[in-house]
């Protein structure tokens, strides 16, 4: 009787954790004209499993994570996302979300052989995107 009574509840705690949705964080405006964007690989390029990732900004100055400078941000990459994450939530982490929050404008990717796209992200200070999102165009690159 005590486990149907434990299952019931987990049950209801799992059903209200999901009803209720994060709330919309404050979000950092975007300076005007502010453009994010692969300096390399371009789109269409063909690569070797392992390759140099190069990222441009302009109108704005990269700082790593936690700094909150005016007209900073840091770069978010996001490898094979079929769709956008959430814009006024902080970007996640993981395999096909990667932070760059130390600052870096570039990296070293391994990416299996095939179709792969990528795209840029230009976080605040928290990994929120900025409003309007600073968003790269999506590039298709095919690894060797």
């Amino acid at each position: 009787m005590m486990h149907r009574f434990l299952i019931v509840g987990a049950l209801l705690l799992a059903t209200t954790a999901q009803a209720q949705s994060p709330a919309a964080l404050p979000r950092t405006a975007a300076p005007p004209g502010t453009e994010v964007y692969f300096i390399s690989p371009t789109d269409g390029a063909t690569v070797e499993k392992t390759f140099t990732v190069r990222f441009g900004l302009k109108g704005m100055g990269v700082a790593p994570a936690g700094v909150t400078a005016a007209k900073t941000g840091h770069h978010h990459l996001l490898i094979d996302v079929a769709a956008l994450p959430a814009m006024d939530q902080p970007l996640p982490n993981d395999d096909r979300h990667k932070h760059f929050g130390g600052g870096q404008t570039e990296t070293v990717l391994t990416l299996p052989p095939g179709k792969h796209t990528l795209q840029l992200v230009l976080g605040d200070a928290l990994h929120i995107p900025f409003d309007p999102p600073i968003l790269s165009p999506k590039i298709t690159l095919t690894v060797k």
